[in-house]
Order: C-alpha cells, then structure tokens, then sequence
C-alpha cells in the first residue's frame, strides 16, 4: 500500500536542478538602471564648483555651486548646501540655501530649513511653514 504511493510521486531526482520555469536566470532579472529610469548625481557637501552646471536626470547637490545651473531633470538641494547663482531645471527641491533667480518647468519646493533669496518663476510652489523665502513668485502655467 505505501509503496505503490511512493512510486507515484516523482523523485526529486527526475526534474533537473537549473529548470529554466523553476529558477530564474540572470538574462530574465532586469539591471538596477532598468528599474530606475533616471541615474542619481551627488556633490557632497565637501565640493565647491566654480563655474555653471549642467544635468540630465537627477542631482543632488550638497556642496557649493557659484554659477548658473541648467538642467532638464530635478534637483535637490541638500541640508548643507549653498548655491549662488540661477537656477534653471525641471523640479527643485530646497532644504538648504539659494542666492539667485529660480526658474522651475514643474515645481519648487522649500522644505523646512529652506532658504531662498532670489525670484521665482513655476507652475507649482510649496513652501514650509520653517523655510525662509526673500524674493518675488510668479506662479506660471503649466507648460506641459
């Protein structure tokens, strides 16, 4: 009775231990770039550039930039930063400090510790209740 059960089941020794259907391979697992559409840049707080700036995706910045800074993607301005200069991209995101003019495509956000001396100009604006902002907003349509 119990051995005509067992010869029933199959041995594990009869399917192949690299079964294609059983454990993935490396060609079927996507690269981490692959799941992160854009590549993160990051300037520690301990670089200072002198001179404009210019990115595709994302950088964070939390050094010192004098210059013009151009870009088609986001920036975050980390906690230590200082930036001195305008500022041209997709979406900013503030914690630390900018001197000079903003201009965003998408949006600007001052967290909390934020400070911005300077104008302005996107279609969306947040600012936190702890964020220092000295400077004129144009609030401007949505060009999208």
């Amino acid at each position: 009775m119990f051995g005509s059960r067992k010869e029933d089941l199959p041995s594990p020794t009869t399917a192949p231990a690299t079964s294609p259907e059983l454990t993935p391979t490396k060609i079927e697992r996507q690269p981490d770039s692959a799941k992160t559409p854009a590549a993160r840049g990051f300037l520690s707080n301990e670089v200072s550039i002198e001179g404009d700036l210019s990115f595709r995706n994302e950088l964070l910045i939390d050094g010192k930039v004098n210059g013009k800074i151009n870009a088609t993607g986001t920036l975050i301005v980390g906690k230590n930063a200082r930036i001195r200069g305008e500022v041209r991209v997709k979406s900013v995101t503030i914690q630390g400090t900018i001197e000079g003019n903003v201009f965003a495509t998408e949006r600007c956000v001052l967290e909390p510790g934020g400070t911005l001396r300077g104008d302005v100009e996107s279609p969306r604006l947040a600012l936190d209740e702890n964020a220092s902002f000295l400077g004129r907003a144009k609030i401007s349509a949505n060009r999208g």
